[in-house]
């Protein structure tokens, strides 16, 4: 199934943040499954088009802190929001930001986080139901307990997972993080928690890792605490990413296997990716594809349920790598014959 809901914008131009998340990276995506010779007449069959979920403050509050969670719901909410999308440089002027051509409030960012959120849980759903769910959003996993950051105002993996649990819809989760960047909200907000396990595979350097390990308030910076398996990446070592990805899956399934495992899909490690602090890890288009059929293959042949994030890819390509995949995917749960070979 694809939760994909074209009411819901990737971008946040109306917002007068320029970062370059483009709308292309879903509509484009979507487009062409649409138009293919055997999805599109199918489209009944694996396109979910309305978000119904709802995320309350109370469920906010059970990943972040209640003094977070109050400033998200005060007039504190915009200097969160400029904080976290990084809108202002150390020199005090507006950075990716101008707010002359915004024509929404910067306040109104938070709402489309929310709906994020929602995506994200109404996808778990779908997955635990199916056993396959990709949602076009999501995947914002440098979110902090207290704090935003790296453009995820919440983290709405953490968020999706607690309520779920709380329902008793799952007890156990994996969360297989292939963004370029480690998942280090997640890692945070999950460590010493033996119902979610974690692992990312990530660049060895830069973003969030460039950073120094104590705070300005004295606290440690929980960018470095570690997923229960890190996998760091340096650059010139991309011939090695998926065998290094296959033996961390290979360890993560050495332990107890999950109700539910959400992947982290970022197509921001392909080589075309325009963001500055990705650029440590350039991966070729097929070894993005065989990164996604890698994960792809090792949750259905154990026959665990898998919940897909778009997650980070920024600039004009993203979609190159989402489409290819999930060409493939939906014509294998479609079980047609038509479906690309390896």
């Amino acid at each position: 199934m694809i939760l994909y809901d074209t009411a819901h914008k990737m971008s946040f131009v109306e917002f007068g943040i320029q970062i370059p998340i483009f709308d292309s990276k879903a509509s484009r995506t979507f487009a062409l499954l649409k138009d293919h010779s055997v999805l599109g007449p199918r489209l009944s069959e694996w396109h979910c088009g309305r978000i119904k979920e709802t995320i309350t403050e109370a469920d906010l509050l059970r990943t972040h802190s209640r003094a977070y969670v109050a400033r998200l719901f005060s007039d504190a909410l915009e200097d969160e929001i400029v904080t976290t999308y990084e809108l202002i440089d150390e020199h005090g002027r507006y950075f990716r930001y101008d707010p002359n051509v915004a024509t929404e409030p910067l306040s109104g960012l938070f709402n489309r986080i929310r709906q994020r959120v929602a995506g994200t849980t109404q996808c778990g759903r779908i997955a635990l139901e199916k056993g396959f769910c990709f949602y076009f959003g999501g995947g914002m996993h440098h979110a902090q307990r207290d704090f935003g950051s790296g453009f995820c105002l919440l983290n709405d993996v953490v968020i999706a997972l607690r309520k779920l649990q709380s329902e008793g819809q799952i007890q156990t989760a994996w969360v297989i993080d292939v963004d370029a960047h480690k998942g280090d909200g997640t890692a945070a907000l999950t460590r010493g928690d033996d119902t979610i396990t974690t692992l990312s595979i990530h660049m060895a350097r830069g973003w969030p890792l460039d950073g120094e390990p104590v705070m300005p308030d004295g606290r440690p910076n929980p960018s470095f605490i570690p997923s229960d398996i890190d996998i760091p990446i340096a650059a010139g070592e991309e011939d090695r990413y998926n065998a290094a990805l296959l033996e961390g899956l290979y360890r993560l399934d050495a332990g107890r296997r999950p109700d539910l495992a959400v992947v982290v899909s970022g197509a921001d490690p392909y080589e075309k990716d325009e963001l500055p602090s990705t650029q440590e890890l350039r991966l070729s288009i097929a070894q993005m594809v065989a990164r996604d059929r890698l994960v792809y293959r090792f949750l259905k042949d154990r026959r665990i349920s898998h919940a897909g994030l778009m997650a980070g890819g920024y600039g004009g390509s993203a979609w190159e790598i989402y489409s290819r995949f999930l060409t493939w995917a939906l014509l294998d749960r479609l079980g047609d014959d038509k479906r690309p070979a390896d």
